[in-house]
C-alpha cells in the first residue's frame, strides 16, 4: 500500500487595518489562486494599496473568496484586544482526485472504485488586524500594510516558481482538475486529513 505524501505547507503573514483588510486578504488569495489555478484564465488585475495584483475572474471562486473574507472580517471585528490588534487565519488547500478501490476483499465486496481527494498543497494566511488610535499609528500601520503586502506577494510568486515538482499531473479533462477549499481558522495540528471549520 502506497504511503500518502504530506502536502507542502506555506505560511504567509499579512497586516491590515479595518479599512483595508478586505482588499488586502482578497488580493493575497487571488495571487495564490493565480499561481495554482489551472483552468484557462483571462488575465485580470486589481489595485490594492498602490500594488497591482493578479485577479482570477472565475465567478465561483470569487464568491468563495468573498464569503471567506467577509467571515474573517466579521470575526476579527467582533473580537476585542487590549493591544489593539487581533489575529485570524484563512487556509487554502489544493487536492488531486485519485481513484481508489473500496472494499479490500475484491470480488467478495464488489471491489467498487471510488475517488478520494488527496491534499497536495496548503497555504495558511495569518492575518493581523490592527486598529490605530492616533494619526501617527495610522501612518505606521499604512506603511506596514504596504510593506507586508508587497513581501507576501513576492513570497507567493517565489514559492510557486520554485516548488512545482509536487504538483500532480493533470489526468482529467474537467475545467478545474484540482479541487480546492478555503477555510476560516483551520486547525493547525493534523491539517492533512481533518480540517476544522469554526
Amino acid at each position: 500500500m502506497e504511503q500518502p505524501r504530506r502536502p507542502l505547507e506555506y505560511t504567509l503573514e499579512v497586516f491590515a487595518d479595518p479599512a483595508s483588510i478586505k482588499d488586502v486578504v482578497q488580493g493575497i488569495l487571488h495571487t495564490i489562486f493565480f499561481q495554482r489555478y489551472f483552468p484557462s484564465l483571462r488575465p485580470s488585475t486589481i489595485e490594492v494599496l498602490d500594488l497591482t495584483l493578479p485577479f482570477v475572474t472565475d465567478p465561483e471562486l470569487q464568491t468563495l473568496i468573498d464569503t471567506r473574507v467577509y467571515q474573517l472580517v466579521r470575526q476579527l471585528s467582533s473580537t476585542t484586544s487590549p493591544n489593539s490588534s487581533v489575529r485570524g487565519q484563512i487556509g487554502v488547500q489544493f487536492f488531486e482526485r485519485r481513484r481508489r478501490k473500496a472494499g479490500g476483499l475484491g470480488w467478495f465486496t464488489g471491489g467498487t472504485k471510488t475517488e478520494e481527494e488527496v491534499c497536495w498543497e496548503i497555504w495558511r494566511l495569518e492575518v493581523t488586524l490592527a486598529t490605530p488610535k492616533t494619526e501617527t499609528e495610522r501612518t505606521k500601520v499604512t506603511k506596514a500594510m504596504e510593506t507586508t503586502l508587497q513581501k507576501t506577494t513576492l513570497k507567493i510568486v517565489a514559492i510557486a516558481n520554485q516548488n512545482k515538482d509536487h504538483i500532480p499531473p493533470i489526468t482529467t479533462s474537467e475545467t478545474n482538475p484540482f479541487p480546492y477549499q478555503i477555510n476560516l481558522n483551520p486547525r493547525i495540528e493534523g491539517w492533512g486529513k481533518t480540517i476544522g471549520m469554526y
